[in-house]
């Protein structure tokens, strides 16, 4: 198959969902408020684990999770997070499901501030991607100073499970950062892309 032929980031197995994500989404700028809200979350979901098992339950999330619609889980009771600690089709961690109920509250929060979530996360890199220039996996760093200061600042802002390397993950599923490897097919036209 043509999956052979193409040049990808190494971290990428051969599942076709994981294969589809990395070529149609990750780094690809993220304008939509929702999405965004979605991303953060999830990477947050994901430590401690692989992205490749939250990506596999990402619909799983998005049912539990009123598609992660920030108002909705902002009103989340103690009766719904319970269901939620029994919903095996997700990470049954309470840490992390109250997380994204806080989170709701802050994101909220920022929505006001800022007019958009958008708007706030995208003033951290001056309103454009980085473009990134690396050759290989192993040059790609965990963290840079840009996420340690998102990090202060989500936390600041009363966010939860958004350490720097969380929020590393995050920039570069956003499209905040083109971390493609110069080899990868995405590396060019992931500049060109957004998605809303």
């Amino acid at each position: 198959m043509e999956n052979k032929a193409v040049s990808r980031c190494g971290w990428v197995n051969q599942d076709p969902l994981y294969i589809d994500y990395h070529d149609n989404e990750w780094g690809v700028p993220v304008y939509d408020d929702r999405l965004l809200f979605e991303l953060i979350n999830l990477e947050g979901a994901q430590a401690g684990l692989s992205w490749y098992t939250i990506l596999k339950k990402r619909e799983n999330y998005r049912k539990a999770f009123d598609h992660f619609n920030a108002e909705k889980i902002a009103a989340f009771d103690d009766y719904k997070i319970e269901a939620l600690l029994h919903n095996d089709g997700i990470v049954r961690n309470r840490l992390k499901i109250n997380a994204v109920v806080t989170n709701a509250k802050a994101f909220l929060k920022v929505v006001e501030e800022f007019g958009s979530f958008a708007d706030y996360i995208w003033s951290f890199v001056g309103g454009k991607p980085i473009q990134n220039h690396f050759k290989d996996l192993s040059e790609v760093p965990a963290t840079t100073e840009i996420s340690d200061h998102l990090s202060k600042d989500l936390k600041k802002r009363g966010f939860k499970f958004v350490g720097s390397t969380i929020c590393y993950a995050f920039m570069q599923a956003a499209g905040l950062v083109n971390d493609h490897i110069e080899t990868c097919f995405c590396y060019q036209k992931s500049s060109k892309k957004t998605m809303s």
